[in-house]
């Protein structure tokens, strides 16, 4: 079985982004697909007095650009999230673990490009959450301007898919025939959200995976879903 999934970068992922990446063998950044304005590629939520707060990475109005065209706009963000990420962590248990590798990321260099922080700080959360799944740019390999379910359907099968792993949220849109018609299987994620503690504040979820970092250290590898699934376990979502 060779599972790859599919996902537009996203400035600090939530815990359902990295699980993606725990079932996949592959992990292939949706990174030349227009930029949603209103959507999760330059800002995420923290925990925040016990209530959820943006981070928002500034970028340029290019809104109709592709996301790995997409400029950022004033170069003092990165100080800027690091002192609202020590205000709402720094008692945390674990943010003496967490917060040096944010900060060395953030400052090793001045960002222009919005999906170099996305692919630096993927990068980064990955390696906190021991997760190994190489990762590949959808523009290195190709295949823009055909329809949408066609063109998830040739990326895979230029790597070797037998499974393709998709977001919840893709039920929408997604052409499900086609997959079958290409002798590959569609699953989707499915990813049950765990709870943490949280100082003493009832749990809040869908937050940035650096809440869990935070909160949870090293153990947070333990709210994926690990190691690498069998086909039983995705016998459960699959069509067909």
């Amino acid at each position: 079985m060779r599972v790859i999934s599919i996902m537009q970068p996203g400035y600090l992922p939530w815990l359902g982004y990295f699980d993606m990446c725990a079932l996949s063998n592959v992990f292939v950044v949706y990174d030349d697909v227009q930029f949603d304005r209103h959507g999760w590629r330059n800002r995420n939520r923290i925990l925040v007095r016990g209530g959820p707060s943006w981070l928002t990475v500034p970028v340029t109005r290019q809104f109709a650009a592709p996301i790995r065209e997409i400029r950022i706009a004033d170069p003092r963000w990165p100080r800027k999230h690091l002192g609202s990420l020590r205000a709402a962590y720094g008692r945390a248990p674990f943010f003496d673990w967490c917060f040096p590798e944010l900060t060395r990321t953030l400052l090793q260099r001045p960002y222009e490009w919005l999906l170099d922080v996305c692919v630096d700080l993927h990068g980064l959360l990955s390696r906190l959450l021991a997760l190994d799944t190489p990762m590949r740019l959808a523009s290195e390999i190709g295949y823009e301007g055909v329809g949408r379910t066609e063109r998830l359907v040739a990326i895979c099968g230029t790597l070797n898919a037998s499974h393709y792993l998709a977001t919840d949220a893709s039920k929408a849109y997604m052409d499900e025939p086609l997959w079958r018609a290409h002798a590959m299987t569609l699953v989707y994620q499915g990813y049950p959200h765990p709870t943490y503690p949280q100082f003493d504040h009832p749990f809040v979820s869908h937050l940035s995976a650096v809440d869990a970092l935070m909160f949870v250290g090293p153990e947070a590898r333990k709210l994926l879903r690990l190691p690498r699934p069998s086909l039983a376990l995705f016998s459960e979502h699959q069509l067909g």
